[in-house]
């Protein structure tokens, strides 16, 4: 069965995208079936896999979590999620399936945040009872689409959220086992972790609560955890982060959140062009990359140990 971790921050640009990507393709190269689903409408994720022109004339129109999406209103017969997985063939050049693992995407599409406006347009009822049903209903469909057998043959789905807390990321959360949270050491990406985490909490007690009147104590409830924050873009000196990130990575321990020791260091020479190859980061040999490799080896195998994969 598929280990389930959703990648979110409130805040955009702390690394969200570049942390999914190298996360899932340093698993996939130590052997683990790994599937990726890009949430996010900006659909970072998937450019970072397949060049934009590409995505425009083969994946568009019917290969991503929008077109799924679309599909469970509109068809007799919606589409499976294992219908719309791809294969980046340039991460697959790089040789992430000679260790029997591999990696796979569900792209995102430009259009997919008007399919949140069209959830929150169900989720009316006459009734408390009809609304709460409608709730569950409209807010586990990505969970059912995910129990699939042609989704659960992987050993890890690994859902690039977007910036914020809407009905399709509540989606990803409801679906997912663990939390992983991407963070810069800075004032406002800090500050909406601890938001984040009673946003998650009062998600989680709602929809086991509307569980328990639909199916009674045998309901199925969900427990997603916070598998830890990961400090992303943090410069070094003297082989730790810089004193003026210290007292933000120190404050978020203090929330009694669980913080990887591991980190992603700045390099916008590294990160900012990866997506241009289509190749992460911690799949490269290029001269010049193997610290940052190696700090990206050290957070997999951390992550690996709490994620309990």
């Amino acid at each position: 069965m598929a280990s389930i971790v959703s990648v979110i921050n409130y805040k955009g640009g702390v690394g969200k995208t570049t942390l999914t990507a190298n996360l899932g393709a340093e698993l996939a190269w130590r052997g683990k079936r790994v599937l990726l689903i890009d949430l996010d409408p900006q659909a970072s994720l998937t450019f970072s896999l397949f060049a934009p022109e590409v995505w425009a004339q083969h994946l568009a129109d019917e290969r991503t979590i929008k077109r799924w999406f679309d599909s469970l209103n509109a068809e007799a017969s919606p589409l499976t999620l294992d219908g719309l997985i791809v294969v980046p063939n340039r991460v697959q050049s790089a040789g992430v399936e000679s260790n029997d693992g591999c990696l796979h995407l569900i792209p995102s599409h430009l259009g997919l945040i008007n399919v949140d406006l069209e959830l929150a347009a169900e989720l009316g009822g006459a009734t408390l009872k009809q609304s709460k049903l409608k709730y569950l209903r409209t807010h586990r469909r990505l969970a059912e689409g995910l129990s699939a057998k042609g989704v659960q043959r992987y050993d890890i789905v690994l859902i690039d959220c977007p910036p914020n807390f809407n009905i399709v990321t509540k989606n990803a959360i409801i679906a997912s086992d663990g939390i992983l949270i991407p963070a810069k050491a800075d004032y406002l990406s800090t500050l909406g972790i601890d938001y984040l985490r009673r946003g998650l909490n009062e998600l989680v007690g709602d929809y086991n609560e509307y569980v328990k009147l639909e199916s009674g104590e045998k309901g199925e409830t969900i427990a997603p955890s916070i598998i830890g924050v990961v400090f992303t873009m943090i410069q070094i000196y003297g082989g730790r982060p810089i004193s003026a990130l210290r007292p933000y990575i120190n404050q978020t321990k203090a929330l009694g959140v669980p913080v990887f020791d591991a980190f992603m260091r700045e390099n916008k020479s590294f990160f900012t062009d990866a997506p241009r190859s289509g190749i992460p980061v911690v799949l490269r040999s290029d001269e010049g990359f193997d610290h940052i490799v190696e700090e990206l080896e050290l957070l997999v195998d951390e992550f690996e140990i709490k994620a309990g994969i």
